[in-house]
């Protein structure tokens, strides 16, 4: 009896590794495929593009392997660490800001069953916005680990963003939650696709439409919250050098870059799910309990991803970027106002109808 009690537990336990291997190397490719994606298509094609020039096209067939050359550069170089900086925590930063985006993944749906954990987060969109912002809490050791006055500032302006664009981005959210009724976010998707408007559940209920206001400034949230144009202060290249980056080089670099449209591409999830129904689609075109959405899920959520990801680069590569006093009025004399007026026409609208 003892001996079958034993192989039993072995058993489980190469289960659970295994199970463990799979979704971390799922999670891997959840974050560095949309973040290549978004590297190529808008910051090497669209850009050049708009600027009417054709951007990398010698390095692989239209210059689609550019950014493993560019990989391969950053792995080359020196590993330089300032005289005067806090060793341990320069080192960690990067790794910091990496890890986050990794654990954002963990609750965003790709297909019926193509989640990372077992079983259902109610709590998940509450899981997601409150580790996303831990990144920035690594952008702010950067800065003060540096023992440079420009990374300092750097961090210090990317700490005001963060105080003044966390709210109308949590926010913004919550118009979401009281609407769907749920913070489990493969409910919310199912909320959408299931939903209808006016009596017609042609298109389902996409919170896009519903929600618009709230969409326009999570947007506008997420914008802040990367640090892209026009809210690239603590990057701000004319004033602080790089900012918080100015004292990194090769690997660690290379991480913070990662790092950018990796988190670009977890808030794009965020947003797809959130606003565009996520992997599904309208529920009365097909059953979404179909096992082929599980294959086909993945393929809806990245199209989605890309759409939300387009309007930030083509906001960050159009627009000119704001003062530090422009930027914190905004949030704080705009943004959250209408944040709280969504909620209450919200709440109002939920209740009435």
């Amino acid at each position: 009896m003892s001996a079958d009690i034993l192989a039993l537990s072995w058993d489980s336990l190469d289960n659970l590794w295994a199970q463990s291997a799979l979704k971390s190397v799922g999670i891997l490719a959840a974050v560095l495929l949309p973040a290549g994606t978004f590297v190529y298509l808008f910051l090497f094609k669209m850009v050049s593009f708009m600027q009417s020039r054709l951007g990398p096209m010698e390095t692989g067939p239209y210059g689609s392997l550019q950014l493993l050359a560019e990989v391969g550069k950053f792995l080359q170089k020196e590993d330089i660490i300032p005289e005067r900086a806090d060793r341990l925590l320069f080192k960690a930063a990067p790794y910091l800001v990496v890890s986050t985006v990794l654990l954002v993944y963990i609750v965003v749906p790709f297909g019926p069953d193509m989640t990372f954990i077992s079983g259902a987060m109610t709590g998940g969109i509450f899981f997601a916005v409150a580790i996303a912002s831990v990144s920035t809490l690594g952008v702010i050791v950067a800065g003060w680990a540096s023992a440079n006055k420009y990374s300092l500032m750097g961090g210090l302006r990317a700490g005001g963003q963060l105080v003044a664009y966390e709210l109308p981005l949590i926010l913004a959210v919550v118009g979401v939650v009281i609407q769907a009724g749920t913070m489990d976010m493969q409910q919310i998707v199912h909320a959408q696709a299931g939903g209808s408007i006016f009596g017609v559940d042609l298109i389902g209920n996409p919170y896009v439409l519903t929600q618009f206001l709230g969409f326009i400034i999570f947007m506008i949230a997420v914008q802040a919250e990367l640090a892209q144009t026009p809210f690239d202060m603590p990057i701000a290249e004319s004033e602080l050098v790089t900012g918080y980056m100015t004292e990194y080089t090769g690997l660690r670099f290379l991480l913070f870059f990662i790092g950018e449209f990796a988190s670009a591409g977890a808030f794009a999830a965020l947003g797809a799910t959130l606003f565009l129904g996520g992997w599904a689609v309208p529920a009365a075109w097909t059953d979404l309990n179909n096992n082929l959405f599980n294959l086909l899920g993945p393929i809806i959520m990245v199209a989605k991803m890309c759409i939300l990801g387009g309007l930030i680069f083509f906001v960050r590569f159009t627009f000119p970027r704001l003062r530090e006093d422009q930027l914190q009025k905004f949030a704080w004399v705009i943004l959250i106002p209408l944040s709280l007026a969504n909620i209450l026409a919200t709440t109002i609208l939920k209740v009435a109808f």
